[in-house]
Parts: structure tokens; C-alpha cells; sequence
């Protein structure tokens, strides 16, 4: 049964529900279609599932208006998507744009319900009938092998007694032809026998010896010449001999003792260890580059242009139509766009984003979504076909790349100060993407503010995490809280925090332990810290360089927090902090990849290997390279 079915422009003004259905939707729907769909560029699926509704709508690109039909998720409503087409091109003939009331347009929808009702339950008879052809052809085809199956089991079981009998010739015909053979079957059958004790087998020792000679096994692997004897011999035969290890030499006489390898420093109830042997490094190196705004050139972007545009006229195009046709519909502009005009444009703007190393299914998820978003809208006059695709992919990116929410951790920050706790910061990822070292700029970069931090060394499990974490630490000149390894880092993030309300630290920065997204005992510890000290904010911190991994690492993340979470709320990933970013060239696709997976900013930058490397993500650079 439909529950509702809206039409409203791109501005968000509702022009008609249908008030026969008129039921009250529970939660937001709409809205979060809305935000979750159409506004994430992903308006090319075919529907939306929220709780227990399925969504699915059709846009009018050139008049700017959505149609949204929703019904119950349980049902399989084969004519919405026929409902949905026949209300677009209806609602457009009596569209006006300086009109707000469509209440005449009841009627017509009630007629192209009936209608579209109609055609989906000839369509759901014509399916049923299909499926019990399909099954009386299945059942006669069984029935017809199961007749020949038996028959032939018949035939075969005939076979099979004469086989048996030319089988036993033909052991009868071996034990005349060899003797040898003779007297090994005739001891194995004893042997397998119930008759087979220790009294009435007759050892020939010459014989034994050129059986074990020749090396002849019998069943299950095991020595025939083994077999032969007392049940105490057959089992020795059957252990598997033990194979003879390599010990090592033991120098003066004296075993070594193994010694646990611990190189840590005794760690006080305070989590602070002794760490004069550390050399103090200077605090300051200049400022911070999450303070200096980048400069975009607009001059630049217009001569790239120019020279695309030139580059373009250059290349050889296959043209289907003449030429006068061809300047003619640039001139005067084309009616309406068709998939068939947008798809030479879209294919070559997938394989660009591509090359510059986006997903390939992040690429082909933004291609239909601009293709539904332009499929139907009329062509501006001297205007191409390229550059229409293009310009609707960039605000698309745009879209995308630009947080939507505020990412001002200062503010953040002095707002937990009011509240007479830290704020804390948990850094995630993989292995080896940099989360110690980064989260050494962050504590530069609000050191630089005024802003106290300390560090909470949660890397219990890899070794060294803790004393590169105390490097960094006494070069900031900043206070850490470790308790060493192999301690749980729920519990040593929850007494770091508990240290730095008692010292009144503004800030805590928790490093934990890199690891896989598929490995599930570290995604089960990481999920207890997340739960057990519910940080502010959850960074993930990913490379620049990985491609397609970008998916699967950042969506395995947020999946395996949703699915090992205790509590009522899931926590996922809050921001993400893209590391060597300085090493990727116009490689730059990882930012979109992994904020489109996500839903979360970029919220940091990391581009080199001095504290004064991390900035801000600047949209219209990455943009600009993106479909450079």
C-alpha cells in the first residue's frame, strides 16, 4: 500500500501531497532522503530504505522538480515507478511557477493511481503464471530423470553383480600368477579378520624381510608386514614416527634464560615514567600552517581552461552528425538532454577522475548521480554538452567535499573548558599511516593556541608505540600518560582522562594501536574504548595514496564500531586526517573517496614531516585537480 506521495521543488517548497493517503509518516523520511541521498550526490540509486519505508523518486531536471513516492518496505509495489513517471509528465503540463495550489490535481491522480494499479497487478499475475510454468516444466523434468535414473540403476545393478564376479577371477586369476601377492592378500585378510590372534599366524622371517624391503603399504597407509602381529605392535605402527629436532648449542654449559624483552621505563599510579635521557627539543618552529590561508588563484584556473578548451578543439572527434547540424544545436541549444547525449561525456569523466585515484565505484556512484540530476533539462544556448556535464560534476564535488557541520575544534574546545572537562580526541586507522606522528602536529597546533594538552599513550600492543609517543612528548614538552603494554587501552585512556580533569588539562590526545579493518579482535578493543570513554571526537587517519582501499577501509571501520557497540547509540568516525599529502601529486582522489564513503570532513591535511606540516583541505584546489 502507497503511504504517501510528494512533489517539491529543488528549493524545498512543497506544491501537492495526495491528502487521500494523508497518514502520518513515522520519523523524517523526506528529510532524510533529503540529506542522506540526494544532497550526498547519490540521487543515481534506484531507491532509499529508511527504517520501515522504501523511498523512490524521479526528477523533472528542467523545471527543478522532485517526485517522491513512499511505501512500506515490506511490500514489493511493482507500479510505483510507472505511478511515479505518469505523475511527472501530468504534474508538468499544468505546472506554472508563480502558482502554489495544485488541489485540482487530486482527481488526476486518483485516476493514474487506479490505472497504475491496474497494470501492476497484470503484471503480478503475469509473473505468477511464469513461476508455475516454470515449476510444472522443473517437476516434469525431475520426474523424467528420476524414470531414467531408476531404470538405469536397474540396468546398472545387473552390471555391477557381473562386474563383481569378473573381479573375483580376476583376483583368483593374481593369486595363480604370483605367489608373493598370494600370501600378502591372505595375511591382510587374517589380519582384518576376526580369527587373527597371536596363536595361529605363521611368521616367515625371510618373507617379512623383502615385504619391509619392497616397502608394500596396505590399507590406511600403514605396513602390511606392521599389521602382522599382537595388538600392542599394530598400535606403535599406526603413531606417526616423531621427527628428531635441532637443539641449540648451549655455550659454557649454561642455559640461557629467556628474558622478557622490556625497554620501558617504571611507570608511577600517575602514568608518568622517568624521562631525563630524553634530549628536550625546541617547542617552536614557526607557525602552524592550519593558520595561514592558502591561496587560490583564480587566473591560474582560467588559463587551465583556455588551454582545455584549446586542447579540446585540437582532438579528432568521431561526430555522428554534420557540421552545420552540430553548430546549429550549439547555437540554439537542445531541447532536452538524453541519456544517450550525456554518456560519451560521463565515460570520459569517470576514467578522469579515476586516473587521479578515486574508487572506481565512487566514480560511477557521482556519474549517475550527475546524469540523473541533468537527464531531461534543456541546453543553454552556445553552450556544450562537455562543459554542461563538467560544470554539473564540479558543483557536485563541491557539494560533497564541504563539511556540513562546523569543524572549529577551538571553539569545540573552549566549550568543553566551560564545561570543566577535556576535550578528548581518539586517533584511529590502519598500520602505518602516521596516527603518532600526526597527532603530534595537532598537539603543536593547539599549543600554539594556548590550549594545555597532554598525550595518552592507548598503543599497548605495538612495540615502541609508547616510547615514540614519549619522544614526541618531551620534544613539545608536553605531559603524556602511559602505563606501559599489554595493558587494556580502554582503561588507560580512561585514567588519562581522569588525570587531566585533576590537572586540568584542556585537551586529550589518545593515540591507539594500527590496525586492520577486517581484524576483529582489535576492532572489538577499539570499540570498548570508544564506548567506555566516548571521546568528542573520533579522527580517522588515512593516506593519501590508497585508492580503492579507501572504501573498505573507512566503511569496514564504521561497520565494525556500529556492529560491536554496547550501547544504545553507535558511535562512527567524527573527522578524517589525510596523511602524505605532500607525496601524491594531483593524485587527490582519496579525499573524495573517503569523504564520500563516510559522511565525515576532512578535517586536517598532513604534508610533511615537521610539526608546522598539517593544514586545512582546501575544496576548490582538490576540485580544480580532480577534473583537471
Amino acid at each position: 500500500m502507497l503511504e504517501q506521495l510528494l512533489i517539491f521543488t529543488r528549493g524545498g517548497l512543497i506544491l501537492w501531497t495526495c491528502k487521500e493517503l494523508g497518514k502520518a509518516l513515522k520519523g523524517s523520511p523526506i528529510d532524510t532522503l533529503i540529506r542522506s541521498c540526494l544532497l550526498e550526490e547519490r540521487s543515481g540509486e534506484v531507491s532509499f530504505n529508511y527504517e520501515a519505508y522504501t523511498l523512490k523518486w524521479t526528477f523533472h531536471n528542467d523545471l527543478g522538480l522532485v517526485f517522491v513516492a513512499v511505501y512500506q518496505r515490506i511490500l514489493h509495489l511493482l507500479y510505483v515507478d510507472d505511478l511515479l513517471s505518469m505523475v511527472k509528465e501530468s504534474f508538468s503540463e499544468i505546472y506554472d511557477p508563480k502558482r502554489m495550489s495544485y488541489d485540482d490535481f487530486d482527481e488526476t491522480f486518483r485516476q493514474l493511481r487506479m490505472e497504475a494499479e491496474a497494470r501492476g497487478e497484470e503484471l503480478r499475475k503475469v509473473k505468477q503464471v511464469g513461476k508455475v510454468v516454470s515449476s510444472v516444466k522443473k517437476q516434469g523434468q525431475v520426474s523424467k530423470s528420476g524414470l531414467d535414473g531408476g531404470n538405469k540403476s536397474g540396468g546398472g545393478g545387473s552390471k555391477k553383480d557381473v562386474g563383481d564376479g569378473d573381479k573375483d577371477k580376476d583376483k583368483v586369476g593374481s593369486f595363480m600368477t604370483n605367489g608373493n601377492h598370494k600370501m600378502e592378500d591372505d595375511d591382510s585378510d587374517k589380519t582384518n579378520g576376526k580369527e587373527n590372534t597371536a596363536d595361529n599366524v605363521v611368521l616367515d622371517p625371510s618373507k617379512l624381510m623383502k615385504l619391509r624391503s619392497k616397502g608394500v603399504r596396505g590399507r590406511g597407509g600403514v605396513r602390511k608386514t606392521d599389521s602382522i602381529g599382537n595388538k600392542s605392535s599394530k598400535v606403535a605402527a599406526a603413531e606417526p614416527p616423531k621427527k628428531a629436532t635441532k637443539k641449540n648449542r648451549v655455550w659454557d654449559d649454561a642455559a640461557p634464560k629467556q628474558v622478557k624483552l622490556d625497554f620501558t621505563d617504571s611507570v608511577g599510579e600517575n602514568g608518568n615514567g622517568n624521562h631525563d635521557h630524553v634530549d628536550i627539543a625546541a617547542a617552536d618552529q614557526g607557525e602552524s600552517m592550519m593558520d595561514k590561508e592558502e591561496v587560490f588563484s583564480s587566473d591560474d584556473e582560467s588559463e587551465d581552461d583556455d588551454d582545455e578548451a584549446r586542447s579540446d578543439e585540437k582532438k579528432p572527434e568521431a561526430k555522428k552528425k554534420g557540421w552545420f547540424s552540430s553548430v546549429f544545436q550549439s547555437i540554439t541549444g537542445k531541447a532536452n538532454l538524453e541519456r544517450t547525449d550525456l554518456e560519451p561525456a560521463l565515460k570520459a569523466l569517470k576514467e578522469r577522475l579515476m586516473t587521479k585515484n578515486v574508487a572506481e565505484e565512487i566514480a560511477e556512484k557521482l556519474c549517475e548521480s550527475v546524469e540523473a540530476s541533468l537527464e531531461g533539462k534543456k541546453l543553454a544556448s552556445f553552450t556544450r554538452i562537455s562543459s554542461t556535464v563538467q560544470g554539473a560534476m564540479e558543483d557536485a564535488l563541491i557539494r560533497i567535499l564541504t563539511p556540513r557541520r562546523s569543524i572549529d575544534i577551538m571553539r569545540d574546545v573552549h566549550a568543553a573548558k566551560e564545561q570543566r572537562r577535556p576535550y578528548v580526541v581518539v586517533f584511529v586507522g590502519v598500520n602505518g599511516v602516521g596516527k603518532s606522528t600526526n597527532l603530534a602536529k595537532v598537539a603543536y597546533w593547539l599549543q600554539q593556541h594556548k590550549v594545555s594538552v597532554m598525550m595518552a599513550a592507548c598503543d599497548t600492543f605495538r612495540s615502541g608505540a609508547v616510547e615514540q609517543l614519549r619522544t614526541h612528548a618531551r620534544r613539545l614538552q608536553i605531559p603524556i600518560f602511559e602505563k606501559g603494554y599489554e595493558k587494556d587501552p580502554a582503561v588507560v585512556a580512561k585514567e588519562a582522562i581522569q588525570e587531566a580533569t585533576r590537572n586540568g588539562s584542556d585537551v586529550v590526545l589518545v593515540d591507539t594501536a594500527g590496525r586492520m579493518q577486517d581484524n576483529e579482535p582489535l576492532m572489538r578493543a577499539l570499540s570498548k574504548l570508544i564506548n567506555l570513554n566516548k571521546p568528542d571526537l573520533v579522527l580517522f587517519v588515512g593516506e593519501a595514496l590508497v585508492g580503492n582501499d579507501a572504501v573498505d577501509q573507512l566503511s569496514k571501520f564504521n561497520q565494525k564500531l556500529s556492529d560491536l557497540s554496547n550501547s544504545g547509540t553507535t558511535r562512527l568516525i567524527d573527522g578524517i586526517l589525510l596523511t602524505k599529502f605532500d607525496t601524491i601529486d594531483d593524485k587527490v582522489g582519496a579525499a573524495l573517496s573517503m569523504v564520500y564513503i563516510s559522511g565525515a570532513p576532512v578535517m586536517f591535511v598532513g604534508c610533511g614531516q615537521s610539526y608546522t606540516d598539517l593544514k586545512k583541505l582546501n575544496v576548490k584546489a582538490i576540485v580544480k585537480t580532480l577534473l583537471k
